[in-house]
């Protein structure tokens, strides 16, 4: 989801983000790291065609006008058609937009269960280290309640969000390639957030941290994780950043072959 409509958008921006990012995330030598998280390690991902969500953009964006975003496209049924147990819509600021990591009232959100201290300690906003986040919202229709996950992430450019390459929509790419890894496993952060039940999360580090944030943490800079990689059997490269490998301890990406599964507890 564009946000804010064609105007505000770049159509060379869009072409590539669109290009970029599902190449990524359906990339075999890039799932392959990803696989070790999954229980049949069958790590897949279908790109549905990208719209632009018209209307009035604020200069900064909270938690709760993402969240009235997805209120809103469930109300128009433009949710309808979707497995909503497996997709993840995805919001995408225009450029000069801020997000916020917190409510338009003022109310902090809980961060991240069991963060080590020193370990993440998510910016506020994305003037300040914020590239993105994912979240879920209830839509309720009568007596039934679905669940929406989404992703949210800035136009990366000067000091607004994580600008890690040498193109805004490289570093988009990588920052929504962060959120919706992390959306695979885990998925449901957002309840363990609302709730304080952190059996609710998915794959979580028991020293704090999703598999995106901590590579971002451990690295010297973010040149050493944010990467143009080889897309498999295609010759060309594409922006990313490197994800959290318990199989090896470290980023890893993308491999040949796959790792074992993941140990759970």
């Amino acid at each position: 989801m564009y946000v804010g409509g064609k105007d505000k958008w770049s159509a060379d921006d869009v072409t590539r983000i669109d290009w970029g990012l599902s190449a990524a995330m359906s990339d075999r030598h890039l799932n392959n790291v990803l696989a070790q998280y999954d229980a049949d390690g069958k790590t897949s991902s279908v790109f549905k065609a990208s719209r632009f969500l018209d209307g009035p953009v604020p200069a900064r964006v909270f938690r709760d006008v993402i969240e009235g975003f997805v209120a809103g496209l469930d109300r128009s049924g433009a949710l309808t058609g979707f497995n909503l147990a497996t997709t993840v819509f995805n919001f995408m600021l225009p450029r000069g937009i801020v997000l916020v990591d917190g409510s338009s009232t003022g109310h902090a959100e809980r961060r991240e269960p069991h963060a080590a201290v020193g370990e993440h300690d998510e910016a506020a906003d994305s003037k300040h280290g914020l590239g993105g986040y994912h979240g879920s919202v209830h839509a309720k229709r009568g007596t039934k309640t679905d669940v929406v996950l989404y992703a949210v992430g800035v136009y990366a450019e000067g000091t607004n969000g994580i600008v890690a390459f040498d193109k805004p929509w490289k570093s988009i790419c990588a920052t929504f390639y962060h959120e919706l890894c992390e959306a695979r496993t885990d998925p449901d952060v957002g309840e363990a957030i609302r709730t304080g039940n952190d059996k609710l999360l998915g794959w979580y580090s028991a020293r704090g941290g999703e598999i995106g944030d901590i590579p971002i943490d451990e690295a010297p800079t973010l040149k050493d994780v944010f990467k143009e990689v080889p897309l498999t059997n295609r010759g060309t490269h594409v922006p990313v950043q490197l994800m959290w490998s318990n199989a090896v301890g470290g980023p890893e990406g993308p491999i040949a072959r796959k790792h074992k599964p993941a140990a759970r507890t």
